[in-house]
């Protein structure tokens, strides 16, 4: 894939991965506002922009449904 991504949205990218990994299941928007300590209008933005770039896909309405479209090896480590 030869989406590019920011620093702070690879770092999203990195948390909904390590968390669905150690979850079993994707995060919640509250669990990524509770994370990153921003206000939920934030971070909905955020993932609707990795959506719009190509990064994640998920259903509206539907709650953990985020699925990330990047391959593991490409994730930046989380910080």
């Amino acid at each position: 894939m030869s989406a590019t991504w920011t620093e702070k949205q690879g770092q999203y990218l990195a948390f909904i991965h390590s968390y669905s990994k150690i979850n079993r299941r994707a995060p919640a928007e509250s669990d990524l506002e509770k994370y990153f300590r921003v206000a939920a209008p934030t971070i909905h933005q955020m993932v609707l922009k990795l959506e719009e770039k190509g990064l994640i896909s998920r259903v509206p309405g539907q709650a953990r449904s985020i699925k990330i479209l990047v391959p593991a090896e490409n994730i930046p480590a989380l910080e």
